[in-house]
């Protein structure tokens, strides 16, 4: 390998290196501004030498990426780890390939503002259309660790952060091309400083901005405030029903509960219990009773009449029918036909039964895509191997977000007052879109409850947590998170823990969060730097085809 290769391997090294620090080490987003140029520089040099087969060059480099950060995803399925990273990295490829062929059609900046408006239009279909979806990397979550630099968000969604990351490694970049090619010494004066002072904006101006808006806000409370104590039950899901019974973990999380109710302050007020994703999955829908933790939960909050209990469940639901209700439907020995759901109830005194259940699935493990295809492969394959049942997951989703509502009443049993809640389901908490969704119909104080415990103690479940970070900003919402073996938190609108669990230990949270039916920016418009993007993309891809199809004439 000579010099010039030698020298652009390193620099594409050094951008997925680089470019994996900020979800690796706290307080360090600001690098992703920087990133992205050694990749750029590596693609310049390559394009001037002529290098052939580029493009496993930077789907390399992208593979590095997307292992170094997202290697943890291999503790739960190796597997699935592998796809995550090749698939993934595979796509940004594709797009910095379609950047390459702009290139050779595009002049000047074009090609540039092409890259850029390409990639954050995929990152926005990740997020709201992809069935197969992975937006963990979407490079505005660069900043979850970093929250005091984008108090914006609010204003943006995650999607302006991926708009800033781009703006500012093209701006440096093209200031390096400049000096390199003896354009900036061709420039007059006022055009250098117009050059310097642009850059400058770009890259501090959110900064500024953010911590204006930071050190100004203040916490938002005109919906009241709510009591929430949160029990971290730090059940091993590897060995979560062998290990301990559902019965002790009951008993367990119960006598916990009772005895943080029984010595607040002030007993009678309206409290919020919560537990995490699928704590119990022994949840029957449409025969609750039948369930020994609906029982035990239900002999709980009849003791507490302004109590509240918010729990994860692995639900199901028997058809006793000869024809199968639904495509993701199992069959049982007894041949009863079953749909699986990963959902959160809420309960309290008066033994309702409310639900949701999640929607943005985990591909392979809760959902089987295309299933009209791929149920009946699943089918095939489980039967061949002598699996009965699917190899796959076939969870049931909701296809909206829906708030659950803890609720208190007088003493005739009259409501009067009304918490709407929304509760993100572990990987919905990654969706700006969908968890915009709960505030819009009206929901003051988001509950995320999830099980991180899965990738054992790797940063999978710190980056998880820092998600829910960006979502408090977003939506000026404080967050009540409930993890099973941690991190559980509460996390103000700012965004800024006020409390927060260990990990892999049993933990109780106790504390009173902030309701709000304040609407930002962002809920009340949604994502419009994606759209934009996407619109513009869309006319530049469009213009590429028609310079390519006219160059084919």
């Amino acid at each position: 390998m000579n010099k010039e290769k030698r020298l652009i391997a390193l620099l594409l090294l050094a951008f997925a290196v680089l470019m994996s620090l900020p979800w690796l080490i706290p307080h360090v987003g600001v690098i992703a501004l920087v990133a992205l140029v050694p990749l750029l520089c590596a693609e310049r040099l390559a394009s001037g030498a002529g290098i052939k087969r580029f493009f496993w060059w930077y789907y390399a480099a992208f593979v590095v990426f997307n292992g170094l950060t997202t290697w943890w995803v291999c503790k739960a399925t190796v597997g699935g780890g592998f796809f995550a990273s090749l698939a993934n990295a595979l796509q940004m490829a594709v797009i910095f390939g379609l950047f390459r062929v702009s290139r050779k059609r595009f002049t000047g900046v074009l090609p540039y503002i092409f890259l850029a408006a390409m990639w954050i239009a995929w990152e926005r279909f990740y997020l709201v259309q992809a069935q197969i979806s992975w937006p963990w990397l979407c490079l505005g979550n660069a900043f979850a660790r970093s929250t005091r630099l984008i108090q914006w968000y609010e204003w943006t969604g995650m999607l302006g952060g991926s708009l800033w990351v781009w703006a500012v490694n093209l701006g440096v970049f093209g200031l390096m091309v400049a000096l390199s090619n003896g354009w900036w010494d061709r420039w007059t004066p006022k055009a250098r400083w117009a050059a310097g002072i642009g850059l400058g904006l770009v890259l501090a101006g959110p900064m500024v901005t953010s911590a204006v808006i930071y050190r100004g806000y203040e916490e938002r409370s005109d919906a009241g405030t709510l009591d929430v104590v949160m029990a971290q039950s730090n059940f091993d899901p590897w060995q979560k029903q062998r290990a301990v019974p559902q019965r002790e973990q009951n008993a367990q999380v119960t006598g916990l509960f009772e005895k943080e109710l029984g010595s607040r302050s002030n007993p009678s007020e309206m409290a919020l219990m919560v537990l995490p994703e699928t704590f119990t999955s022994d949840i029957w829908i449409g025969n609750m009773n039948y369930s020994p933790t609906w029982r035990t939960f239900s002999e709980m909050v009849r003791k507490y009449p302004d109590v509240n209990l918010l729990f994860g469940a692995s639900a199901h639901q028997a058809f006793p029918t000869a024809a199968k209700p639904n495509i993701l439907a199992r069959k049982t020995r007894d041949d009863v036909w079953y749909l699986n759901y990963n959902s959160a109830f809420m309960t309290d005194s008066t033994g309702r039964e409310d639900r949701v259940d999640k929607s943005k699935l985990v591909v392979g493990t809760e959902l089987t895509p295309f299933p009209k295809i791929f149920v009946p492969f699943d089918d095939w394959l489980s039967e061949l191997l002598g699996a009965p049942g699917g190899m796959m997951g076939r969870c049931v989703i909701q296809g909206e977000a829906r708030n659950l509502e803890a609720r208190e009443y007088d003493g005739q049993g009259n409501v009067i007052r009304r918490v709407p809640i929304g509760v993100p389901i572990c990987y919905e908490s990654i969706y700006p879109e969908w968890c915009r969704g709960y505030v819009e119909k009206g929901a003051t104080l988001i509950s995320v409850i999830t099980n991180d415990g899965w990738w054992g103690n790797t940063p999978g479940y710190r980056q998880h947590f820092s998600y829910s970070r960006l979502r408090a900003i977003e939506l000026r919402r404080d967050i009540a998170r409930c993890a099973n073996t941690g991190i559980s938190a509460f996390i103000d609108q700012r965004g800024e823990i006020v409390e927060q669990s260990g990990w892999w230990v049993p933990y109780l949270l106790h504390g009173r969060v902030n309701l709000t039916s304040y609407q930002t920016f962002f809920v009340r418009y949604g994502d419009i730097v994606g759209r934009l993007c996407t619109f513009v993309f869309v006319l530049m891809a469009l213009a590429l085809i028609v310079r390519l199809f006219i160059r084919k004439k």
